[in-house]
């Protein structure tokens, strides 16, 4: 019955002091195999896409809360673009978690009971400054973000330009959770407010999410780096909508 509450079963806030994103682009046929049934993969020109957020989140909890019973932590999420069509023929584009990072550990307790996100407990270091944004998670992860008004896209991003790039900067306007015991799609959409993200360049020192074996053999390509800062963000409360046979 653990299925059922993982439905994102309330509305829930939060407060993002920033996020920071980088984007990468990899082949669509390493992607697709990572989305369960009933999502296909948000790609253009053979590419699909895979988004790092890092996120110093406040207030945390259940939108009938007040502010002060909230949660503070920092975020790390893996995600993939991806679509989901519904029955009643809607395309709605969002994201599909693959892993989250937490420094608390009663995150990764109510998240691992509210949500499919696979979160997992990590010392996380960061240091804001009004130049630069350095993350460090122990163990194999290294970014330095930094801010510049004449950012470049990284060499050989497949965008043309940073409008263009913006369209995979996340977080997008849904999340996709997959509940097997029904083999339904729980579709969880976001409200935020002051969205306009900042392109900066990137030095990403170490990343070891690309050495897991699903990987192996391919050059996860940088497409861009944005940050985000000051953001108000609800969650709306999941819907599930059950996916046909032919799907499975």
């Amino acid at each position: 019955m653990l299925h059922l509450l993982r439905r994102h079963p309330f509305a829930v806030r939060a407060h993002f002091d920033y996020s920071a994103v980088l984007t990468y682009a990899l082949p669509a046929n390493i992607l697709q195999p990572l989305l369960p049934p009933g999502l296909e993969l948000d790609q253009r020109e053979g590419l699909g896409f895979a988004a790092i957020a890092m996120v110093k989140t406040r207030r945390l909890r259940p939108a009938v809360f007040p502010a002060l019973l909230g949660q503070d932590f920092f975020l790390i999420g893996y995600r993939i673009f991806s679509r989901f069509t519904t029955r009643e023929g809607r395309r709605l584009r969002g994201l599909r978690i693959l892993r989250s990072e937490t420094d608390r550990r009663r995150m990764v307790c109510s998240g691992n009971l509210l949500t499919h996100y696979h979160y997992h407990y990590a010392p996380i270091h960061a240091a804001w400054s009004e130049e630069n944004l350095h993350v460090v998670r122990e163990g194999g992860m290294d970014v330095v973000f930094h801010k510049k008004s004449d950012a470049r896209l990284p060499s050989g991003s497949p965008f043309a330009d940073w409008r263009e790039a913006r369209m995979y900067a996340g977080p997008l306007p849904f999340t996709f959770d997959y509940e097997q015991e029904t083999h339904s799609i729980v579709i969880i959409e976001g409200v935020r407010q002051n969205w306009t993200p900042q392109a900066v360049e990137a030095e990403v020192r170490t990343l070891d999410f690309f050495d897991q074996p699903q990987f192996q053999g391919v050059r996860p390509q940088l497409c861009s780096a944005f940050i985000v800062e000051n953001i108000p963000f609800m969650w709306k409360k999941g819907r599930r909508e059950l996916l046909n046979a032919q799907s499975i």
